[in-house]
């Protein structure tokens, strides 16, 4: 899990993945709020749309835009349980891990602090 390069290399070639850019609103709230914060977000929505084992409205829980974080969700396939796993390997139907949902987040801090404008 350490090594991102791999996923990130996946990524890139996903035509669908990275197509994902942060607006001019948004960039401007991660300016505002700072990376700090941002991820402190991201983690309040992970532990809440992507923790638990059945997440309610799986596959729709993470908006397109609205937020930094819901960009690199889209952008990193950490959006839904079925992007976890198809992604991460990280099988669905059961609660995330401590360690797992630090994962997630530490994808979102990668993305967010090597986005391309």
């Amino acid at each position: 899990m350490d090594d991102l390069d791999p996923l990130f290399a996946r990524l890139a070639r996903s035509a669908f993945r990275s197509r994902f850019r942060l607006n001019a609103r948004e960039e401007a709230y991660l300016a505002q709020r700072g990376l700090d914060t941002i991820l402190a977000h991201a983690s309040d929505f992970i532990g809440q749309r992507l923790a638990p084992a059945l997440p309610l409205n799986d596959g729709k829980q993470t908006p397109m835009r609205g937020h930094p974080v819901f960009v690199a969700q889209h952008a990193t396939a950490t959006c839904c349980r079925s992007c976890l796993s198809k992604w991460h390997g990280i099988a669905a139907g059961q609660k995330l891990s401590d360690e797992e949902q630090n994962y997630v987040a530490m994808v979102i801090q990668r993305w967010l602090s090597h986005r391309r404008p």
